[in-house]
């Protein structure tokens, strides 16, 4: 098994994924689709009934969903649905009311409009195309070598010892095709020669390949995606066992795809109109996140943090109590420790009176030592194991006691528990850090019968919304601070990258997380900025202070301190100035939320997001735009240097007002006083003096920087509203920018460089 080292046992997992069977050697068992008869049409969709290679009957399905999708299904029983919709339906497809089907000579077509099926009916094919027949990606029949072995499964399912294990799927990959996706995956961007597992691991780090938030689709550079709608651990190859084609495998009840046609920014709206659409984050939380860090806490140490931040002018809206708000060993019973946080809803109150917001940490776990374990056992809340006892498990890896894991399969476990949820918020937390959830074991049993395996991936799902449903209640907005998620999981905004490690290696793998995780259609997502396993050195916290800067979302989190006081003076000057870059671009940094949260679009966004036909833009994976406008390659190596590739067009050095050529890659070397940020030439930065906090109303004051000469305008979003910006050159020195919304314009300014206008003017409809 390729996940973890070989021959020492260093890291051992409470929630293994299980392993597909193998077939004997020279055992019969592949059942592969070899032609098929129309049994049924509708206006947008088509049935089949397949013959097989084992002497089958199979059923495909063919269907428009929507403009731009098509579904394909492989079953045995035309009416059967991933296992995972026995407690939560993940992808919400209609019909493409414009679609048609026909079926002429041998060959049924699926229009979707910008993607096509092809099938053809004997032998067996079937391709996608786009709107004008350009194939977009097409069924291998199984790649062979030269013993006549199979390295690729066909179109169809496997049998072992009788019974169906998996079903699967192969395409044929173009010989040098990119891929990305997959949810946050720490591994390189391109994820050709990688072999995906979708299993939500305990990660421990952004240093290999396990994830804790996998989602089974992925964009390739040929202009289009996949999407694979089933909880179950789907295998995905992409092009690893052999170069010529993708394998997907599927061990569920059925194999359910869609192919979705597009750019990436297409395929990630098509995403959306299948799922969700981002939820957009409360305002406030755009600011900075300060966390006690994983040690003891008290009332009286989270008072002293918080005068500390606003005495020494140290920008912040969150604090963050991690899990000794509860009591030690009690994790997590949603009660708070009386000791060390009596009184707690006068806490929530002053802090609230000096401009912070409270997020608590939690999990969906119950320590054995807690008085509520044995309420919860009694009642039956807990997952089961095959004798039908309550699951004990090691969810915290030897470090804490054993604990039960909540059945969000059971009403009145998923009751009773959100009325744990209740009294912290109502006490004036704002909103809780759901941890862990990746700790379901595959031999468990579920209270509506599901096995571990079945519920492991969607666990999350279900835990994020019980959490989602209880914080809206009580405060009127769906939020959490979630380490795990799934497919469709982009409903629970934010996500951070989970445990890494406090190296170079750390810093990079948690950069690529964040772009493939946006390309997964998650626009709201951060990081532990210092990373969390140990203490970073100085110009390590610099570094990734500035990188959190410049993320969707800001956290300082870790085992060791955060505080920006606890390191050396220019570490805390450097990240204090980084932090004030931040504010002052926070209506920059709000309208790229607005926008993310309409469309899905990333906010950190991979190269491919905006220039999908440049092939560097695939690989290009520790930089990426912040916005659309801003260019950021944090620096990821002790010596400063950095080599940055600027897409083409031209690119301004934030720093020396430098203009850049794009297309090409260029040598930086930053002290630590300064990292790699390039503004899009043209580009209309809204900006406002940095303070304490970004709040909760409107913006005041706000400057239009014009970094050369726009071309195009900007919508300004905020929460009264969104002010359209446009441009109207008045003649080649003089631009005059038009508003028409509610923002409080102060003023307009134009940087100094090559090729800007003498000034320009701002006017208001």
């Amino acid at each position: 098994m390729p996940y973890r080292p070989p021959l020492v046992a260093r890291e051992f997992f409470v929630a293994d994924p299980p392993e597909l069977p193998q077939r004997a050697p020279g055992e019969q068992g592949l059942s592969a689709v070899q032609r098929a008869e129309v049994a049924a049409r509708e206006s947008a969709s088509v049935l089949l009934k397949a013959a097989t290679s084992a002497g089958e009957e199979l059923y495909v399905s063919l269907t428009a969903v929507a403009e731009g999708v098509v579904r394909a299904r492989l079953s045995a029983d035309p009416q059967a649905r991933p296992a995972s919709e026995r407690i939560i339906e993940m992808v919400h497809a209609g019909t493409y009311a414009d679609a048609t089907v026909t079926a002429e000579d041998g060959t049924v077509v699926v229009d979707a409009g910008s993607v096509r099926a092809v099938a053809t009916l004997e032998p067996w094919s079937l391709r996608y195309t786009d709107a004008d027949g350009r194939t977009l990606v097409a069924q291998n029949p199984g790649e062979e070598d030269i013993s006549g072995r199979l390295r690729t499964l066909p179109f169809g399912r496997s049998i072992v010892d009788g019974a169906p294990v998996a079903y699967h799927e192969s395409f044929t990959a173009a010989p040098d095709e990119a891929f990305a996706g997959f949810g946050e995956r720490f591994a390189p961007l391109n994820a050709r020669g990688q072999r995906p597992l979708m299993w939500n691991f305990d990660a421990f780090g952004s240093e290999s390949i396990r994830a804790y938030k996998n989602i089974p689709i992925y964009v390739s550079d040929r202009g289009y995606g996949v999407l694979v709608n089933s909880g179950a651990p789907v295998e995905f190859d992409m092009a690893q066992q052999t170069h010529a084609a993708v394998e997907i495998l599927v061990p569920d009840d059925v194999l359910e795809y869609f192919v979705l046609g597009g750019t990436p920014l297409e395929v990630i709206d098509r995403y959306d109109g299948l799922t969700s659409r981002p939820a957009l984050p409360p305002k406030w939380a755009f600011g900075t996140w300060i966390s006690s860090g994983f040690f003891e806490d008290s009332r009286e140490k989270v008072l002293e943090r918080a005068a500390k931040i606003r005495g020494r002018g140290i920008p912040c809206d969150v604090l963050h109590l991690d899990t000794f708000w509860q009591t030690d060993g009690h994790w997590s019973d949603m009660q708070w420790d009386p000791e060390n946080f009596p009184e707690a809803p006068s806490l929530m109150a002053e802090l609230a009176e000096q401009g912070f917001k409270v997020c608590l940490w939690m999990n969906s776990y119950i320590s054995h030592k807690s008085p509520l374990f044995k309420v919860a056992d009694e009642a039956g809340y807990f997952l089961k194991d095959a004798k039908g006892e309550t699951y004990v498990a090691d969810t915290w890896h030897g470090s804490f006691p054993a604990c039960g894991i909540v059945d969000f399969t059971n009403p009145e476990a998923t009751a009773w528990w959100k009325d744990l949820l209740r009294g912290p918020l109502r006490d004036g937390a704002a909103l809780y850090k759901t941890d862990f959830a990746e700790g379901v074991p595959a031999d468990a049993v579920a209270h509506n019968g599901m096995t571990g395996t079945e519920l492991h991936n969607v666990y999350t799902l279900l835990y994020n919304d019980a959490v989602c449903e209880v914080t809206r209640e009580i405060h009127g907005y769906d939020f959490v601070w979630a380490r795990s998620s799934f497919l469709g999981g982009q409903r629970h905004p934010a996500q951070w990258s989970g445990d890494v490690q406090t190296t170079w290696a750390g810093l990079g793998g948690t950069i690529r997380g964040g772009l493939s995780h946006g390309l997964s259609g998650v626009p709201f997502w951060s990081h532990d900025t210092g990373g969390f396993n140990g203490r970073p050195t100085d110009d390590l916290y610099i570094r990734w202070a500035q990188f959190g800067a410049l993320s969707p979302l800001l956290r300082y989190h870790g085992t060791t301190t955060r505080e920006l006081w606890e390191f050396s003076e220019e570490a805390e000057r450097l990240a204090v100035e980084a932090l004030k870059l931040r504010y002052s671009l926070a209506p920059y940094i709000y309208s790229a939320a607005v926008r993310a949260s309409r469309t899905g679009e990333p906010v950190l966004r991979a190269l491919n997001v905006d220039d999908p036909a440049d092939p560097v833009s695939w690989t290009a994976d520790q930089e990426y735009r912040f916005g659309t406008d801003l260019l950021v390659a944090p620096v990821n190596d002790p010596s400063g240097e950095r080599k940055v590739y600027l897409p083409e067009g031209r690119w301004i050095d934030f720093w020396t007002k430098e203009v850049h050529e794009g297309g090409r890659y260029i040598d930086t070397k930053h002290g630590l006083e300064t990292f790699p940020v390039f503004v899009r030439y043209g580009a209309i930065l809204p900006r406002v003096a940095p303070g304490a906090t970004f709040g909760d109303g409107p913006f005041e004051g706000v400057t239009l920087e014009v970094w050369g000469t726009p071309t195009e305008g900007i919508v300004l979003s905020d929460v009264d509203g969104d002010t359209v910006i446009t441009v109207e050159t008045v003649s080649e020195t003089v631009v005059t920018l038009v508003s028409s919304g509610p923002a409080d314009l102060a003023n307009v300014s134009v940087i100094d460089v090559v090729g800007k206008p003498v000034k320009a003017e701002l006017e208001r409809k």
